[in-house]
């Protein structure tokens, strides 16, 4: 396929780390990737740089190297920086891949900033930039995003990075647990709205239909966060994962109907099993013949209560 029929898929935090072999991987599977994140490298730096692809958890793995990886596969990519912080920023990075390429089918939205420990020593600067990188900043790309997503030939499919939802995940990281849980509750809420239009369901002009879908590792994966820990000790590395398991599960949920998956908050291994029939997971870790520890329950709360299908008065505040 030429770049102008494939379909698009945006990875917004793909320079290192999971996003970057989330990027791989789809193009891999026949995307066009939009590569996004903050880091680039000038171009006339790429020939120097050694070694090259550079360490992908590494500060010179940025949007601009990862790109230029795919395309060195034969594949196809292309690398638009972007602020998260910035609505301006995000608006240009939508405008630019509608003029460049008339269409977007899916959005990944991997980027975060992190901050682990208790609020009395999380600082207000601290607090506001979990808040401002994670939900607002999915919300602004949602917002620009939906329109295009909505005119997809195959439904417009989402994925975010964020977790199931339970009250264990709050401890010890209550600011980031705010803005990341936060990011679970817009899925959960969108995905309503995707049932109320109807826009789930598949019919003639859509492949898959539209679906929005939270996305969680249920074993740490090696990642620009985790290289803190290996570095003060190698044995960290015997309980975490190569980010393959990350992108096999995106492509999974991407492979089935909307309805499936709209909604839904999913741990990347039990979707796979459940989905795919995978027993094995020892190709996923990072130490090969280690037992990484599971870092997510085995049976999560289900939200929904009696009255779920039950609005009450619905109200549409901008119809007021």
């Amino acid at each position: 396929m030429s770049t102008s029929t494939k379909p698009i898929a945006l990875v917004v935090g793909a320079s290192r780390g999971i996003g970057r072999q989330v990027a791989i991987d789809l193009a891999k599977a026949g995307y066009h990737v939009v590569v996004s994140a903050k880091s680039t490298t000038p171009l006339s730096s790429l020939t120097t740089l050694s070694p090259f692809p550079p360490d992908p958890n590494s500060p010179q793995s940025t949007i601009t190297t990862v790109a230029l990886e795919i395309t060195q596969l034969g594949l196809s990519a292309t690398a638009i920086p972007v602020d998260t912080t910035s609505q301006t920023s995000i608006e240009n990075l939508i405008h630019d891949i509608i003029t460049s390429h008339k269409r977007l089918d899916v959005l990944i939205y991997n980027t975060g900033a992190i901050h682990w420990g208790p609020l009395s020593t999380t600082p207000l600067k601290k607090f506001l930039l979990l808040q401002s990188v994670n939900p607002t900043g999915l919300y602004i790309t949602l917002h620009h995003s939906l329109p295009h997503l909505k005119s997809s030939p195959l439904g417009g499919r989402i994925i975010v990075v964020s977790p199931p939802i339970y009250s264990r995940f709050f401890r010890g990281k209550t600011a980031y647990a705010i803005g990341k849980v936060g990011m679970s509750v817009l899925v959960k809420g969108l995905a309503m709205d995707f049932d109320r239009e109807a826009l789930p369901l598949p019919d003639k002009n859509r492949q898959k239909g539209m679906a929005i879908t939270g996305i969680w590792p249920a074993v740490a994966i090696e990642s620009a966060a985790t290289e803190q820990f290996t570095r003060r000790d190698q044995e960290y590395k015997r309980d975490l994962r190569k980010p393959t398991i990350f992108s096999d599960a995106i492509l999974a949920i991407l492979d089935v109907p909307a309805e499936r998956v709209n909604g839904e908050l999913l741990l990347d291994e039990d979707f796979l099993r459940e989905e795919r029939g995978v027993t094995d997971f020892g190709k996923y870790s990072l130490v090969p013949g280690a037992n990484p520890k599971r870092i997510m329950p085995e049976v999560l709360p289900d939200l929904r209560v009696k009255e779920q299908d039950d609005e009450g008065m619905r109200i549409d505040s901008s119809k007021l």
